[in-house]
């Protein structure tokens, strides 16, 4: 079967892009497709995750204002689609360009959606009519695919006129790793890209209350960068530069999970939490807010992690302070994530994609 990919980029370090490089490489090398990779403006810079040799990338580029930007989008999908002659077509772009897709090109094969960030997400910074109209206009274009996917039973929430289907993210590690707990070191550790959604500016507030009682503990944050936030700034003002450390991305960042002691995910949305089942595999217990969507359908409460109440800043760092406390509930809560998350490995989550493409594609 020949499968094209379609998303904005593949060279970052985000979620979307680790998640592309494990599906469309164990769909290549495991289940034989053909596949395609179309990104946008990418052209020879590295990629950050490693994606199989057995996959054929495409890149078109796109500039300019609005309109001439989606008359090159347009043309350069409609001029790949014709080279390329998929089988079926799943776009992974969370912008409102994806979500126009089967408008813009038209459906002459089938063309699935994958959704991996709230629908709020694209509405955080503006104004009540352009929110209503574009919302209603996503809404509107959701309906024109195929098959429409989310990641958890929570997103349903943001697309109830919408039918939907539940396919989970395969985690990127097997949960075989070896992640010793002499070899464990006094950190909690954030891993995600610098943005308000993510929520570090309610992380310092929850370590400047954990500070205090346990000073010899430090808080690393792994991401992509954004000066605009000033988030070393923040940390300065609340005196915490000697225990909060804000560290660039790095490709083997299975070394960082296996020294963290504690796993924590203080956003204000995601599509799913990916990085909650990265640190589960490791043996990392994990705290985050019940924040929509996606940390509720990963986090058994009280077994493997806790689940705080979303923005209790206050029940946040209360839940981090009695993993720092109790190393018994700590070593036990890793065992049982490690236990917990063979539900997304890829050899369970990856043949519901076969099984979806191969039922898109069979003749009636």
């Amino acid at each position: 079967m020949k499968l094209l990919y379609i998303t904005n980029g593949i060279k970052g370090s985000g979620g979307l892009e680790r998640v592309l490089a494990v599906k469309a490489s164990y769909l290549a090398d495991k289940f034989n497709y053909k596949v395609h990779i179309l990104a946008l403006n990418d052209g020879n810079n590295e990629q950050f995750f490693k994606f199989s040799s057995n996959i054929t990338f495409h890149d078109i580029k796109v500039s300019g204002n609005p309109v001439t930007y989606f008359i090159k989008y347009r043309r350069g999908l409609k001029n790949t689609i014709k080279k390329i002659k998929p089988d079926v077509i799943s776009v992974c772009d969370d912008g409102l360009k994806g979500m126009l897709f089967p408008i813009l090109i038209g459906k002459k094969i089938p063309v699935i959606y994958e959704r991996h960030a709230t629908l709020n997400l694209n509405f955080i910074s503006i104004n009540k009519i352009i929110k209503y109209c574009s919302k209603k206009l996503m809404v509107f274009s959701a309906k024109k695919f195929d098959a429409f996917i989310i990641l958890t039973e929570g997103n349903k929430k943001d697309w109830k006129s919408v039918c939907c289907t539940v396919i989970p993210n395969p985690s990127p590690f097997s949960n075989k790793n070896t992640s010793l707990i002499e070899n464990k070191e006094n950190v909690v550790l954030a891993v995600g890209s610098q943005s308000y959604n993510k929520g570090y500016d309610r992380l310092f507030l929850s370590w400047e209350i954990i500070q205090k009682q346990h000073p010899h503990w430090q808080l690393k944050i792994y991401g992509k960068e954004n000066l605009a936030l000033k988030l070393q700034k923040e940390i300065n003002e609340l005196n915490l530069q000697k225990s909060i450390f804000l560290e660039k991305p790095i490709k083997k960042i299975e070394e960082i999970y296996n020294k963290a002691s504690i796993f924590v995910l203080p956003s204000r949305s995601e599509g799913f939490g990916m990085v909650l089942i990265e640190a589960m595999s490791f043996g990392v217990p994990c705290v985050s807010f019940d924040c929509p969507h996606g940390p509720a359908d990963i986090i058994k409460n009280g077994e493997d992690g806790f689940l705080v109440k979303n923005g209790n800043i206050h029940h946040f760092s209360k839940a981090i302070i009695e993993l720092i406390e109790k190393k018994e509930k700590r070593i036990k809560m890793g065992a049982n994530a490690k236990e917990n998350i063979k539900r997304y490995a890829p050899d369970a989550i990856v043949p519901l994609w076969d099984d979806l493409f191969k039922k898109l594609t069979l003749p009636e």
